[in-house]
């Protein structure tokens, strides 16, 4: 039993772990809440991960009951969210996350807004960690296979969680130079990320319609 079961928890682990990609949301959390105290912070990492999280586990579980009974395909979503990642990835390379002077109200109205996008969705919960939760969730032969899965995903986030709270510590360790160069950095891969999203998406569907012409 473990010959299996723990080969397969790895592989959830690093699959999703990768996909999240924790550390390369930390450029966009950063600069999106420049000028907010701690517990604002706290308070969009807390609803980001936890939504995220309850849209990854909707999908892993149902994902691909709904994607029949909608006519939905993971190539759509890859394409979707090969795009806002890709404007997303821009706009950090050109360090065009501008500083925002809000009033309360609109803080909290604003706060909302990034804790569910970007954040949760496409960044935290994109199209790749979803195809994926659904493949893996069907590799699941067994019910102990199925509930490493959800726990993986769970341990995954909670690790999120942390790696963003961190976060918010390490601006004043890097400094000023050392934030803008990580987020020009981690535009430019977030724009490769994109574009690999895009091309995974696009390439099965532009197959199938040469298929169909010849």
């Amino acid at each position: 039993m473990n010959d299996s079961v723990i080969p397969f928890a790895l592989l959830c682990f690093t699959s999703f772990f990768t996909l999240i990609n924790p550390l390369g949301t930390m450029p966009v959390f950063l600069s999106m809440t420049t000028g907010m105290t701690e517990s604002e912070r706290k308070r969009i990492i807390m609803k980001a991960t936890f939504v995220a999280f309850l849209i990854m586990i909707s999908f892993t579980v149902f994902g691909q009951f709904l994607f029949q009974v909608f006519g939905l395909s993971t190539n759509g979503f890859r394409i979707a969210g090969g795009i806002v990642i890709m404007k997303i990835g821009y706009d950090m390379l050109q360090a065009h996350y501008t500083h925002i002077k809000l009033n309360e109200d609109e803080k909290m109205h604003f706060a909302d807004d990034i804790s569910i996008t970007p954040l949760a969705i496409p960044m935290l919960c994109g199209p790749g960690a979803i195809a994926n939760g659904i493949v893996l969730m069907e590799d699941a032969e067994t019910l102990l296979k199925k509930a490493i899965l959800i726990f993986i995903i769970a341990f995954v986030f909670l690790i999120t969680a942390l790696i963003l709270r961190t976060s918010t510590k390490l601006v004043h360790f890097m400094g000023e130079t050392g934030n803008n160069v990580m987020m020009r950095l981690m535009g430019l891969i977030l724009m490769v990320i994109a574009v690999e999203c895009f091309v995974s998406g696009a390439k099965p569907i532009l197959i199938d319609i040469l298929q169909q012409a010849a």
